[in-house]
C-alpha cells in the first residue's frame, strides 16, 4: 500500500472511531507500519478531523522522518509493540467510554461471556498505571503483547494491535461492545460464564 493511501485509511478509521464515540475530543491515536517506519497521528489532533498533515512518519527511534508536527506522545509504546509483534501492522489507542470504565476500575475484560471476545482476545489484561506518554507506560504495557492483542491501560484507556487498520478498528469495536454488554449484564444480576468445554470449542475454531 502506498503511503498516501495508508494515510487515507488512518483518516477513515479515525472518523469511524469518532462516529462511534470511541475517541472524544483530541484523545486517542492511530498508527500503521509503512515499510520499515511508522505513520502515526500527531499530538493533540482530533481523530474525527484528521488531515494528511496530521499524520507524521517516524523511524524506530521515534525521530520524525517526514512531517511538520509532533508525533503522538504514545509513539514509544507503538514502536515497542511493533518490535515485539511482527504480525501487528496497525495500532489503535482510544478512551472509549465502556472500555475506559473498566480501565479506571482496573478490572480486566476476561470474563468468558461472549464467544466473540473469547475468539478474538481470550482476555484483555490491565497494565499497571503509569503517566501517559512515559517510558514507564511502555515498560508496564508492551510486555503484554507477547501473548495478547489488546491491553487496558489503568486509569486511561485501551491499546489494540491488528493485522491492518481495518482489523485493529474492528477489534476496538468488538472490545467496546463487550465492555458495554458486560457492564449491562451486571445490572441484570451478573453474566453467566461459558463453560470450560464451550471455551475450548471456541479456541478450536480460532486455531482451525
Amino acid at each position: 500500500m502506498q503511503k498516501e493511501e495508508l494515510k487515507s485509511k488512518i483518516i477513515e478509521y479515525g472518523k469511524k472511531l469518532s462516529q462511534k464515540n470511541m475517541s472524544p475530543a483530541t484523545s486517542g491515536n492511530i498508527s500503521a507500519r509503512f515499510e520499515d517506519k511508522i505513520l502515526i497521528t500527531a499530538s493533540g489532533t482530533c481523530l474525527s478531523e484528521l488531515s494528511f498533515d496530521d499524520i507524521v512518519l517516524i523511524d524506530e527511534n521515534a525521530n520524525v522522518v517526514e512531517g511538520n508536527k509532533k508525533p503522538s506522545s504514545e509513539k514509544n509504546l507503538h514502536i515497542a509493540i511493533y518490535q515485539i509483534r511482527p504480525d501487528i501492522n496497525a495500532i489503535v489507542h482510544c478512551h472509549s467510554p465502556y472500555i475506559s470504565a473498566f480501565a479506571v476500575c482496573r478490572i480486566p475484560l476476561s470474563k468468558p461471556i461472549i464467544s466473540e471476545n473469547v475468539f478474538y482476545f481470550g482476555e484483555i489484561p490491565v497494565a499497571d498505571y503509569a503517566l501517559p506518554g512515559s517510558n514507564k507506560l511502555v515498560e508496564n504495557t508492551a510486555k503484554y503483547f507477547e501473548k495478547h492483542n489488546a491491553v487496558l491501560l489503568a486509569n486511561h484507556g485501551i491499546i489494540i494491535g491488528g493485522t491492518d487498520l481495518k482489523n485493529a478498528y474492528y477489534l476496538t469495536e468488538t472490545a467496546e461492545t463487550y465492555a458495554q454488554i458486560y457492564l449491562n449484564s451486571l445490572l441484570l444480576g451478573g453474566p453467566k460464564e461459558l463453560s470450560k468445554k464451550e471455551i475450548e470449542e471456541i479456541y478450536k475454531l480460532r486455531n482451525s
